[in-house]
């Protein structure tokens, strides 16, 4: 049974790719589509944007903030309405509108610099989730009369830039697969199978008494975390976990301030078998967010050199490349070898 879950983890994850986020935008609740109700929530759009861009929950008390604040609608550059839907634990739903904001890039970096916030970079590979309920009825993959709890989770990691991927199995995968390996929050069994990304948390939510006791298990390759939230509404203990998780995750992958500065860094990669891999490789590098420009310095038989124009040290680049599979490690931190196959590359674009 065991195996059948690794494996099955396995096939998920071959189409888990990295995810581009639109860092410029904002969405937030309005109480209606009046010209003053939009004046007074832009700066709110303004502050997620900015909590995106760094990974931090809690901006730090700043002049630079209070007068970035002060002309969020002036660096707006455009606006609309959206309705989004809230399902409460009775299975009644409600709408409200949000106002989506997007702002001027150049004015938000200069807030950020300003703010000496770090930079958690734009491609961030999904956190695979699993979680397990046990309700006094059995234990259960994410039964489905707790939507309510799972779209409040999806919504705080969408404002938060967190993207997360959900498996979705069909009745027969869900029989197969062994609730007491997820329940135990085995994510050494679990991480080494996801070879497009190794982050994964498992959560593990138990009803003692009124009140919900939820465990997270969080595994990336030999790294692992745990921490609980509790709960008498099962969505707030989760959202206070998925906190956690953000500034976890955070941390560990943003820049820090004292590690934003240009450099340039050569690397050979060998193993091109055509031009579709050198397309591809190329690609990869140019859409690595610590990469500005990529040179070409030398090129011979299945081997290229490269030279990268970097925004941040070079330890922020090796850490991006040792988080995917497209390129490995070679006898030198310098060499690598190209993936075969080669994973699929994601294009820049929005969430």
């Amino acid at each position: 049974m065991r195996s059948f879950v690794l494996s099955l983890v396995f096939f998920i994850a071959l189409s888990v790719q990295a995810q581009v986020l639109d860092l410029y935008t904002g969405a937030v609740a309005v109480p209606d589509q009046s010209v003053a109700a939009r004046l007074q929530s832009v700066p709110n759009a303004l502050i997620q944007v900015l909590q995106k861009h760094s990974g931090q929950r809690e901006l730090p008390v700043h002049p630079a903030l209070d007068a970035a604040l002060l002309t969020a609608n002036r660096i707006m550059v455009s606006f609309f309405y959206r309705k989004h839907q809230i399902i409460a634990p009775d299975a009644t739903s409600t709408n409200e509108w949000r106002l989506v904001a997007s702002f001027q890039h150049d004015a938000v970096d200069r807030i950020v610099q300003q703010l000496g916030l770090p930079r958690w970079q734009a491609d961030r590979l999904p956190i695979t989730i699993w979680i397990v309920v046990d309700d006094g009825i059995g234990r259960r993959l994410m039964p489905v009369e707790y939507e309510y709890a799972w779209n409040a989770l999806k919504d705080i990691a969408h404002s938060r830039g967190l993207p997360l991927f959900w498996p979705e199995l069909d009745d027969e995968q869900m029989l197969q697969v062994d609730l007491q390996l997820l329940w135990g929050g085995f994510t050494d069994e679990l991480s080494p199978a996801l070879r497009s990304n190794r982050d994964v948390v498992i959560v593990a939510a138990r009803r003692e008494g009124f009140e919900w006791n939820v465990r997270w298990n969080f595994g990336s390759g030999e790294q692992t975390s745990s921490w609980r939230s509790r709960d008498t509404d099962l969505s707030f203990a989760l959202v206070e976990g998925l906190h956690r998780l953000t500034d976890f995750v955070a941390a560990r992958d943003a820049i820090a301030v004292s590690g934003q500065s240009e450099s340039i860094f050569e690397l050979s990669v060998r193993g091109f078998r055509g031009a579709d891999d050198y397309a591809r490789c190329l690609a990869y590098l140019e859409g690595l967010d610590v990469v500005d420009s990529v040179e070409i310095l030398e090129a011979g038989r299945g081997v290229i050199r490269f030279s990268l124009a970097l925004n941040a040290r070079p330890m922020y680049l090796q850490d991006e490349i040792e988080r995917r599979d497209v390129l490995l490690p070679g006898e030198s931190s310098f060499e690598y070898s190209l993936a075969h196959p080669l994973p699929v590359v994601v294009e820049r674009g929005e969430d």
